[in-house]
């Protein structure tokens, strides 16, 4: 498993909600173009500093480096606030320890 990271901050981060209904309306109940492979979507909050990370998990690398040049086109407008880096990553351990 391999999981792209995109940090964001400034935007419509100052108000979450408002930033977490924005990438539902936008990733809805398909995933969007150029993310067929993508397996998962996270999207953490910091709302006390306005900023914020997107996690999407790949099957493969080369999955994750598809989806990496499909979510690069995705720019989250002035509204969504700066993408400030991108980075990707092998998932080395995914324990869940809630089931």
């Amino acid at each position: 498993m391999y999981v792209r990271i995109a940090r964001f901050e400034g935007g419509d981060l100052a108000n979450p909600d408002k930033a977490i209904e924005r990438v539902r309306n936008m990733t809805g109940e398909e995933r969007p173009p150029g993310l067929d492979a993508a397996k998962r979507l996270i999207m953490l909050v910091d709302r006390e500093n306005g900023r914020g990370l997107g996690l999407t998990f790949f099957e493969t690398e080369e999955d994750m480096r598809k989806g990496d040049q499909a979510l690069n086109q995705m720019t989250p407008g002035d509204e969504g606030g700066k993408r400030t880096a991108v980075e990707m990553y092998e998932v080395g351990l995914d324990q869940d320890w809630g089931r």
